[in-house]
């Protein structure tokens, strides 16, 4: 009787020891499928986020007129022009005066000289000049050559003086007729219509 008691006993220890083994591995076992599952999800949202972001392409302008001065549309000459191309159709000539730093001689160039109804107007009637009062290369200018000369705050060319008859002011614009003599001066700023005015008020000289 005993006997079959002992042996009872330790059917039943080996079967809890049997069940508590199976317990442990399969716990074991489960671990590292969740943290593959977590590795493919982080992957897959790196994947995700990689293809949403777009490097932005960056934008390239590309501005050039005539002179290589200041590009707004008109078809600017420079003194140099004038003198090689000659004046077979008798236009009258339109020089701007201005510099480098003149903040109000910038905004006619894009507000004023940009304007279609001006293009047009003086394309018809003048040869339209850029000249900067500050040049220092020598310009010939009828039969005459003219110098750069220190002063003001970064000198100035005698050709300017000349045209401005000394009343250094920008940005200004000087007329010329057909023979290139001055027929005004006209400083300041001047927004589209006002030197379209301006402009048909020369008609007839």
């Amino acid at each position: 009787m005993h006997l079959q008691l002992v042996k009872s006993s330790i059917a039943i220890l080996c079967l809890i020891l049997c069940l508590a083994s199976c317990q442990e591995s399969t716990s074991n076992t489960a671990a590292p499928t969740q943290g593959t599952t977590a590795n493919k999800s982080t992957a897959s949202n790196s994947k995700r986020t990689q293809s949403t972001t777009k490097t932005p392409t960056p934008s390239k302008t590309t501005v050039t007129n005539k002179t290589g001065e200041i590009a707004n549309g008109m078809d600017w000459l420079s003194f140099d022009d004038v003198a090689k191309m000659g004046n077979k159709d008798g236009k009258k000539y339109l020089v701007d005066v201005y510099t480098s730093w003149c903040g109000w001689c910038k905004v006619m160039d894009r507000q004023t000289f940009t304007n279609p109804d001006v293009q047009s107007y003086v394309d018809q009637n003048f040869h339209p000049v850029k000249f900067d009062a500050e040049q220092k290369e020598p310009i010939g200018f009828k039969g005459k050559q003219y110098e750069w000369t220190p002063g003001g705050r970064k000198g100035v060319n005698k050709l300017a003086v000349e045209l401005l008859g000394g009343r250094m002011s920008y940005p200004s614009l000087v007329y010329l007729d057909a023979e290139m003599n001055k027929i005004r001066v006209s400083p300041g700023f001047k927004k589209p219509d006002q030197l379209l005015a301006e402009l048909k008020g020369l008609e007839g000289l």
